[in-house]
């Protein structure tokens, strides 16, 4: 996805965000805000806007020495998270159909995505997973049972920390036995890493790769693709405004929340609120 001009005031509120989470120094703050002003009138609008937020986060990283500006936030996104987990996972058990169940719960966690709103809470996430419960979702599935009945291996892709924890729902009703799945390398934003995999159990159900250390999770998606090219079906967990997958040889789906109707067209199997 190309940054639109719409994107820069969420950039730079994102960047104060970030800079007053790791320290009360107003210069430090200052500091930061002036630095993405510079790179936001340099920046390549081609690029998506987490380019421009990978490289607010390292400057920040390098001014505070703070390597994970969002552990603490991250932390409670996945406790939280983790006491939901086993009233929804009797839900997904009771339903009728698990496997779309999961899926709604994977894709309610979208929401806990500190690039979109830096002042999420609790309420908003249980909010959520209620819409997920009951409001209205389009969904390939027919060509997701066909794909999964077939598969081999699947590469699943996380986002973000909390979220986590309601992929392994997912996780749980594909045979984790034949999941991969990638977390980011290295801290940014609220980012899933293997810390997190290893907070929500999933490294005891299936291999973790921590992958992409300091690049964008939409060129991080693209690399791995490549890296892993013969396994044959990826599922990817990261919401459309950050990454549109290129054209793939093996089917891909994605579990997105509020999709953005212009990624919708040209893609190969999507499932959506």
């Amino acid at each position: 996805m190309k940054t639109s001009l719409d994107c820069i005031p969420c950039l730079l509120h994102q960047s104060l965000d970030a800079a007053r989470l790791v320290s009360q120094n107003p210069s430090v703050h200052e500091q930061i805000i002036r630095d993405a002003l510079s790179w936001a009138g340099e920046m390549d609008l081609n690029q998506s806007p987490p380019a421009m937020a990978q490289q607010i986060h390292r400057r920040l990283r390098e001014i505070t020495g703070v390597t994970d500006p969002y552990r603490k936030t991250k932390d409670w996104q996945n406790r939280v998270a983790m006491e939901l987990l086993p009233t929804l996972r009797a839900k997904v058990e009771a339903a009728k159909d698990p496997l779309l169940m999961a899926a709604r719960l994977a894709i309610a966690g979208n929401v806990i995505d500190m690039g979109v709103d830096g002042s999420l809470t609790e309420a908003d996430v249980r909010e959520a997973l209620e819409q997920a419960l009951k409001g209205p979702f389009f969904a390939e599935e027919d060509r997701l049972r066909e794909v999964i009945a077939q598969a081999k291996s699947i590469l699943y892709l996380a986002d973000n920390a909390g979220e986590i924890a309601l992929d392994r729902l997912l996780v749980e009703q594909l045979s984790p036995e034949r999941v991969t799945l990638v977390v980011r390398g290295s801290p940014v934003l609220n980012d899933a890493t293997l810390i997190d995999a290893q907070t929500v159990g999933l490294d005891k159900i299936v291999e973790v790769v921590d992958f992409c250390f300091n690049f964008p999770i939409s060129y991080c998606a693209f690399f791995t693709i490549n890296y892993f090219s013969d396994i044959p079906i990826f599922l990817f967990s990261i919401p459309s405004y950050v990454f549109k997958p290129p054209p793939l040889i093996c089917p891909y789906f994605s579990f997105l929340w509020k999709l953005d109707p212009m990624i919708a067209p040209d893609s190969h199997c999507i499932f959506y609120f």
